[in-house]
Formats: C-alpha cells, sequence, structure tokens
C-alpha cells in the first residue's frame, strides 16, 4: 500500500525520471508568479468575478439545510432549482487556487470567511455532513438504509447531490492542499467520515447502483483523504465509489463511450488515475491511459474540447459537432486537463503537454471574456455560431464553477523540477522560485505574436543544474537556443527536451527560438470540415455580431445556450482546393502580428473571397468560423445541393415548432422540468432515447397555439407500447414490434382545441400493457402541419 503519512505537501503528484534523479514534482502555485500577458490578464479578471460574487449569497443552501439562519437570498439559477450549493464549493476552490498563485490577502479573507461559515453548518449538523442539496438530510437517510433511486442525472429525486457534494469536498481538498488550513482539512476528514458511515451497512451492488447517478470524483477526493491521513479505510471508500460499469472496460481497454455523457465519466478516470497512484495500481493508471487516449486521439476537436450536447458522439461521426449548437463543454476540459496532468507526471510523456498546450491556450484561455471576466460553458464548433458569456450576478451554471478555477491556476504545468533538472513546458511570461537551490528563472516573451521565448536565471552563487526545455513538436525540429548570444548545439533535433547542464551563474541569459509554421487539420471522422492552425495556435475568423440573442446570460434556466438564428450552412463558405493545399491559400498580414487571411473562398453574398483568421482565444462577443467546410471544385455542387436540402428541411421544422426536447439529453429535459418513474435514458444510431415502464412528462410551452404532437422514435425492439397525454388528455397511442424499414421513424398525432389555447402543458409518455414503451427520441409540439 502506497500511502505517504500527512505534512503539508502530501498530494504532490511526482513521478521518476531516471535513476540518476529524484522524482518530478510541480511547483507549488505559490512559487510560480505570472508576469505580463494573456493570461495574467485572465487571473486579475478571475479575482476581479471572485470578488464580485458574494459569500452570504453562496452560503445560503448550507446554512439552511443546516438548520441555520442565512444572511441573504439565495443566488437564482442553478443556485435555487436544485443544483443549491454545488458553486460554493467551486468558489472555495477558486479562492484557494487564487490565493496561492497571487497571495492577495483579500481573497484570503474571503476564504476564511468561507471556511468558517461552513464549519458552523458542520458543527450545527453534528454529523461531519456538509452540503446544500435541498432535502437533503431525508435523502441521506434513505440512502443509508438502502432506498437507493438512481438516473443518470438524478438520485432519489434530487438532482445529482453527489455530484453536488463534491464540489463541498473539493474545495475542502484544495484549502488544505494550497493554503495549509488546517481548518479545511479537519472539516475534509470529518465529511469524508460522514460518507464512510452513511454506505457502512450498503452491499457494492448498492453503492454500484447508487453510481448511476452523476456524482463527480468522489473517488479521487476519498483517494486523496486516505493520501493526506495515511489512513486506508479512505482508500477503500474510494474504490467502492469508482464506478465499474465504467471502469471495467477500460481494463479491457475496450471503448465504450459513445452516447455517454462525458463530463459524468471523465471524473470517474481522475479518480481510477489518482487511486492507482495512491495504491500503486497499474492496470487502473493504464486504464486511465487508454480513455485519455481514445478521447484526445479519436473524440476531441482542435481546441482539445470534446461533446457535442454534452455527449461522446461516435468517433466515425462528427456531424452533432458541425451541425449542432452545444459544442464542447468548459468542464469537460477541466476535467481533462487534470487527468493530462497527472498522467505527465507519471510518465513524461511530451504528447500529454502537447495537449496540455494546445487545449490551454484554445479552449480554457478562450472560455474568459477578456472585457468582462464572463465565462462560457458550449464552445460551439458550428460554422458562423457563437458563445454566450456569464455574468457575477446570474449565471451558476457547472462551467463558471469550473471556469473561476481554471483562470486561478495558471502557473500550475509552466515549470517542474526534479533534484538536479528544471523543467520549462509552457511558454508563458513567468518568475519561479526553486527554493532548495536557491534559484530564481525568468521568463519573459510575446509568445505567440514572436516565435521566441526568453529566460534569465538569477542565483546567488553559481549552481549546477540541468534545464531542460520543452521541444515542442508544431516547431518541427528546428528549435534553436542561444545561451549568453552563443548558440547551444549540444542536442538531438526533435528530443522531447533540450537539456543544458552546466554551471550557471547569476544573469545567464537564454534565448528559445521556437519555429511556427502553417497547417491545417481535419475533423477527424474523415469529414470535409478544416481548421487552420500557427504552431499550437487555432486560428478563426470573425463573421458578424449581429444576432447574439442572450450574449450576456440572463438567470434563466438555459441562459447558457447560444440561442440565436442559426446561420444556414449552404451561407458558410466554402474553401475550394484539396485538402493537402489548402494552407497554400492562407498568407500572414503583418510580420508582428498573428494576422492571416484566407483566400480562395467559395462565397455567398454575405462574404467576400476572403476572410481575416485570427487566433481563436482572443476572438470574442462575435459569431466565427473555426471550421471550414472544404470541397474541390467537382464536388463543390454537389455538396452545396446536399447541404441546402437538409437544411431546408430542418429549418422547415423548426418554424413550424413552439418546443422541442430531446430525450435522454441532460440539458434539455432539464430545463424542461423532467418527471418520469421507472424510466431510463441511452443511445442508439447516434440518437439519444429515454425508455421504461413506467412514464416521463415535460412542462412544454405553447406560445403560437399548439396543433400538433410531434415524436421521433426508435422502431428497434420488439413488443413495445405507450399512450401519449397532452394537458391530461390522451391523444394517441404507439405500438410496435421492431419492424420497421428504417430505425427513426416520426410519429404526428393532432391535438385538441382546447390544448391549443393554453399557455404550458405537460406531454406524458405511459407505458401500457405491462409493456416497455419505445425508445423516445425526440418530442416536439407543431403549430403548423408539415
Amino acid at each position: 500500500m502506497v500511502l505517504n503519512i500527512a505534512s503539508c505537501e502530501e498530494n504532490k503528484v511526482v513521478s521518476k525520471i531516471d535513476e540518476t534523479e529524484s522524482v518530478l514534482t510541480f511547483f507549488e502555485l505559490q512559487d510560480v508568479k505570472l508576469l505580463d500577458s494573456p493570461f495574467e490578464h485572465a487571473q486579475e479578471l478571475d479575482k476581479e468575478y471572485l470578488m464580485a460574487l458574494e459569500p452570504d449569497r453562496l452560503l445560503v443552501p448550507f446554512l439552511r439545510e443546516s438548520g441555520l439562519t442565512p444572511k441573504a437570498e439565495s443566488y437564482t439559477n442553478w443556485e435555487n432549482t436544485g443544483l443549491d450549493g454545488h458553486i460554493g464549493g467551486h468558489y472555495v476552490s477558486a479562492l484557494s487556487l487564487m490565493y496561492a498563485s497571487t497571495g492577495d490577502k483579500k481573497i484570503k479573507e474571503r476564504l476564511d470567511y468561507m471556511l468558517s461559515e461552513l464549519k458552523r453548518c458542520q458543527d450545527a449538523n453534528g454529523n461531519g455532513y456538509i452540503g446544500g442539496v435541498p432535502g437533503g438530510k431525508a435523502m441521506w437517510q434513505e440512502i443509508a438504509k438502502g432506498d437507493i433511486r438512481a438516473g443518470g442525472f438524478s438520485l432519489n429525486d434530487k438532482w445529482v447531490p453527489l455530484y453536488n457534494i463534491h464540489k463541498t469536498y473539493s474545495g475542502l481538498r484544495d484549502a488544505y492542499l494550497n493554503t495549509g488550513s488546517k481548518n479545511a482539512k479537519e472539516m475534509l476528514i470529518k465529511k469524508t467520515d460522514w460518507m464512510y458511515h452513511l454506505v457502512a451497512n450498503l452491499s457494492d451492488e448498492q453503492i454500484q447502483e447508487m453510481l448511476v447517478s452523476e456524482h463527480g470524483g468522489l473517488n479521487e477526493v476519498f483517494a486523496d483523504v486516505a493520501n493526506i491521513t495515511g489512513v486506508t479505510k479512505y482508500l477503500e471508500l474510494a474504490k467502492k465509489f469508482s464506478h465499474k460499469a465504467v471502469l471495467a472496460p477500460l481494463l479491457k481497454k475496450e471503448d465504450k463511450l459513445t452516447g455517454m455523457h462525458a463530463n459524468t465519466q471523465i471524473p470517474k478516470i481522475i479518480g481510477f488515475e489518482r487511486i492507482a497512484q495512491v495504491n500503486g495500481n497499474k492496470r487502473w493508471s493504464d486504464a486511465a491511459s487508454f480513455f485519455w487516449d481514445d478521447v484526445v486521439n479519436e473524440r476531441s476537436v482542435v481546441i482539445g474540447g470534446n461533446s457535442a450536447y454534452e455527449h461522446f458522439h461516435p468517433k466515425d461521426d462528427f456531424s452533432k459537432m458541425i451541425l449542432g449548437t452545444q459544442g464542447p463543454e468548459t468542464c469537460n476540459t477541466y476535467n481533462m486537463l487534470k487527468l493530462t496532468k497527472m498522467l505527465y507526471v507519471d510518465s513524461v510523456d511530451e504528447n500529454y503537454m502537447e495537449y496540455y498546450e494546445r487545449t490551454l491556450y484554445n479552449h480554457i484561455l478562450s472560455t474568459q471574456d477578456p472585457n468582462t471576466g464572463g465565462l462560457v460553458y458550449f464552445t460551439q464548433m458550428r460554422p458562423g455560431h457563437y458563445r454566450v458569456y456569464s455574468q457575477p450576478q446570474t449565471s451558476f451554471w457547472c462551467c463558471v464553477g469550473s471556469g473561476i478555477e481554471n483562470h486561478a491556476k495558471y502557473g500550475e504545468m509552466i515549470y517542474a523540477h526534479t533534484d538536479k533538472s528544471l523543467y520549462v513546458n509552457l511558454f508563458i511570461p513567468s518568475e519561479v522560485i526553486w527554493e532548495t537551490k536557491n534559484v530564481t528563472l525568468t521568463q519573459s516573451n510575446t509568445f505567440p505574436e514572436e516565435a521566441a521565448t526568453y529566460f534569465k536565471v538569477t542565483v546567488a552563487d553559481d549552481t549546477d543544474f540541468i534545464l531542460r526545455l520543452r521541444n515542442p513538436k508544431w516547431a518541427n525540429k528546428e528549435a534553436r537556443v542561444l545561451i549568453n548570444g552563443e548558440p547551444f548545439t549540444d542536442f538531438k533535433a526533435g528530443a522531447p527536451y533540450i537539456s543544458i547542464s552546466r554551471t550557471w551563474k547569476d544573469g545567464d541569459e537564454i534565448t528559445f527560438n521556437l519555429p511556427m509554421s502553417l497547417r491545417t487539420e481535419g475533423l477527424k471522422d474523415g469529414s470535409n470540415y478544416y481548421s487552420f492552425l500557427y504552431g499550437p495556435i487555432v486560428l478563426a475568423a470573425k463573421t458578424t455580431t449581429e444576432g447574439q440573442d442572450g450574449l450576456f446570460a440572463d438567470d434563466s434556466r438555459g441562459g447558457h445556450i447560444a440561442s440565436g438564428a442559426i446561420v444556414p450552412l449552404k451561407e458558410i463558405p466554402t474553401v475550394v482546393g484539396a485538402p493537402k493545399n489548402l494552407v497554400n491559400q492562407i498568407t500572414k498580414e503583418s510580420k508582428d502580428s498573428l494576422i492571416f487571411k484566407l483566400g480562395g473562398l467559395y462565397h455567398t453574398e454575405a462574404y467576400s473571397d476572403s476572410l481575416e483568421l485570427i487566433p481563436f482565444y482572443t476572438l470574442h462577443e462575435s459569431r466565427y468560423i473555426m471550421y471550414f467546410p472544404q470541397a474541390t471544385k467537382v464536388g463543390l455542387k454537389d455538396m452545396q445541393d446536399k447541404m441546402e436540402e437538409e437544411e431546408e428541411a430542418a429549418r422547415i421544422l423548426e418554424s413550424k415548432s413552439s418546443d422541442v426536447v430531446y430525450s435522454g439529453e441532460q440539458q434539455p429535459e432539464s430545463d424542461h422540468g423532467i418527471e418520469q418513474s421507472d424510466t431510463w435514458t441511452g443511445y442508439d444510431y447516434e440518437c439519444h432515447w429515454r425508455e421504461g415502464g413506467g412514464y416521463f412528462c415535460y412542462t412544454m410551452l405553447n406560445e403560437f397555439g399548439a396543433k400538433y404532437l410531434y415524436i421521433n422514435y426508435l422502431d428497434i425492439d420488439k413488443l413495445r407500447a405507450c399512450e401519449f397525454y397532452v394537458g391530461g388528455i390522451k391523444v394517441g397511442e404507439l405500438k410496435l414490434n421492431g419492424e420497421a424499414e428504417k430505425p427513426l421513424n416520426t410519429l404526428v398525432l393532432s391535438l385538441p382545441e382546447e390544448i391549443g389555447a393554453m399557455e404550458d402543458f405537460k406531454v406524458e409518455v405511459r407505458a401500457v400493457n405491462k409493456l416497455w414503451m419505445p425508445k423516445i427520441v425526440e418530442v416536439r409540439i407543431l403549430k403548423e402541419s408539415l
């Protein structure tokens, strides 16, 4: 059992480099100071965002559920509609990370206040519990007795309560590890003991049933507590909270991810890896590595993000990514970078750093509005669409929680060290203090505007160490090094790291030239959509600022979704030419700036025959194109005709619709107040669906006089039957035997006139005749016939 007894540094992630050096260790955030750069600007904006949030409003759910009197009104949005308290946990993490990164005393005061109030809640509860889950006490008692009713996004009729309390666990852990708070450590251990006793009488099967519900990375936190305390019972708890349905295929190197809710799975895998680090289980670590490779190399887009509509789509079909308006979710990438950091230190594999760098610049940095500090949920890949930004007093989505953490910890991966080597992994202006060597290394640059970075060594006395500079793949084996103006050539071109071993003197200077070039990258399903990169930087084109409804989100349930008009794909300019030649259609406009011109476009009246490309992380508050459709001259007409036909059919359907729910997808169902009993979700034939032997219903809007109920369903199972009710009135039924010529089919039912006069109503699907209902894919209200 590999357990480290606690000190304030017990949770450092470490790895062997070779037999002559000690383990690789990341520097603490306190040791790294960001200097002037977009990252430092993002950190400062994030600090302002943190201070704009009102702690007493975030604390309301915790005080309420502890029987204490709140000091303010609760925030709205997700904070008072069932996920109450989840942002409070993220907030403690973000404050901890920000204080470690900046040393700002006001941040520390805010953190200490949050911890003191949470301790009041824990003391009032008397059993170690801290949480804001509405009605949580009664629900946890049901769980302890074995009364478990789990769905993908619910547990005992509550909205993902395990996921919710995971954020508080993580906040307490981060407060201890980043600030040394003994108070946070004590609270963390007490809360973990609460969970240990809560499930003590449950069988492994019952716990696994409970884990069907989204539960964040509870297994990771419990493994951390084991590492902090040196107590093995917490490691056993971590193993119990590891979801075997996900772990088992990964251990066999089997990919079963298609159709799964992406961010439900990624934290589980982080937990598998953390347990492996604590107890030395290589099989679990290999499973985590297999997952990472699958998601990064086969399921991700050019910015490093993954998922469409929050779910993993088929590896051979990225169409939903391009056609849909809910692209990669920031939370997914937040968690993928966390997993990447853990796997990198296990192996010091350059591929992990290549991914980390690209994703940090092109997704994470891009998810913060550099003007307002607002945070992004979905980053659309659909050409011509846009993103929505949060506001501090209205927006409390999951990606606000991970977002306030993202921009508080940019110093975590820039540098690492062994006892003999200082590693430079990222080219972000910063200063690192290597205290054991009494060395300060200062890095300055305007990267990526200039393809170089500069270092200055500060030492009290001449000091021996190895400086290892990451030699990125995008430099195409052409990186060059100067030491005090003299060329350094003692390295192999293309080596992952350029190692400089010498006795360093105070004031030594290193110039590291990193040539960048243009290249294209297509979607991984082989379809005809291409993006452009310059070095590690993804380029994109601004299109228009018009029609960005809800650009700055209100507190509505779906305020994080860019719901403005969808630009038809036939109106998007197409790059014409063979894929291998597309890069030749780009020219750099200026030597000193990253502005490019993309020519050779087939265009419509809305565009010229060329577009300006800029780094995506600098593009904000605008519609944009990141992936361009491509065609040869021969294939252009066929592509345009097919695209127009598909878009026209979808547009007609949307124009005749009052409201729609995509069944089996978390957000649409939550937005429509799903009620259900004895149903579940799944994924087949590239469709999410809901089925079961009970019922489910949605509350749907009727703005234009509802006339028809439109149902999409899969006819792939024998002996299925259900009835449909609208506003309590039966409007039709469906009986299937899996004999249809095609799997996806449509049923349209007329509605009684009295339904058309209702402002809203419930649409219910009810299984009948002791049979399961068909797999329902889509429920839509039409105001006109098709």
